[in-house]
């Protein structure tokens, strides 16, 4: 099995332009990507069991993997919710399927959005992980328009080894992932360093 492409790049071209800009003397220091969490809710939908049969269907087509479905840990009466019952689905990346995975999203799926202008850069955790919500899953080539039964928003949660937010940035960027707001993310850093 070959490299994907966009691994082959983080290891040719990324690691070394961290390497370079962070200061990092140990390569194994450099931040790197070590999985993406697709996840959906269909909380609040009307026939619950059959939203997260779809939503299970629809994250399978997008990552090419079978997810887990999620359950409620307590009943909540105002949400008509019982203990233990589906609410959603998840599924975890690592490895090749990741890498194809954030390549597809880069080049292919995030140019679907509409109105597309970048996504923001403000989700960052503390910890350098990075979370962006996509609000339809029509913008995934692996959809098809006609067959969509509903409209399913996911979470996308990208996990790397980075220790602050900064270094989470500069390799999700080094990456491709196309933020909108760099330059106002930088200042607002380095007003909150002073």
């Amino acid at each position: 099995m070959s490299t994907p492409a966009l691994q082959q790049h983080y290891k040719d071209k990324v690691v070394p332009a961290l390497q370079k800009k962070l200061g990092h003397k140990n390569v194994h220091q450099i931040p790197r990507l070590e999985k993406i969490v697709v996840t959906s809710c269909m909380g609040k939908a009307a026939d619950r069991k059959v939203a997260v049969d779809d939503a299970v269907n629809e994250i399978q087509k997008i990552t090419g993997q079978r997810p887990s479905i999620t359950y409620s840990k307590k009943a909540v009466a105002n949400f008509k919710l019982r203990e233990g019952e589906a609410l959603g689905a998840r599924v975890t990346l690592r490895g090749a399927r990741m890498w194809e995975f954030l390549h597809r999203f880069i080049n292919i799926t995030s140019p679907n959005i509409r109105d597309f202008r970048g996504i923001s850069s403000k989700s960052f955790d503390g910890r350098g992980n990075y979370a962006c919500g996509i609000s339809d899953q029509s913008i995934f080539p692996e959809i098809e328009i006609d067959q969509i039964k509903r409209t399913i928003g996911f979470d996308l949660i990208f996990v790397t080894s980075a220790p602050t937010d900064a270094e989470g940035r500069e390799l999700l960027t080094e990456l491709g992932l196309p933020f909108r707001d760099m330059k106002k993310a930088n200042e607002t850093e380095a007003a909150a360093a002073n």
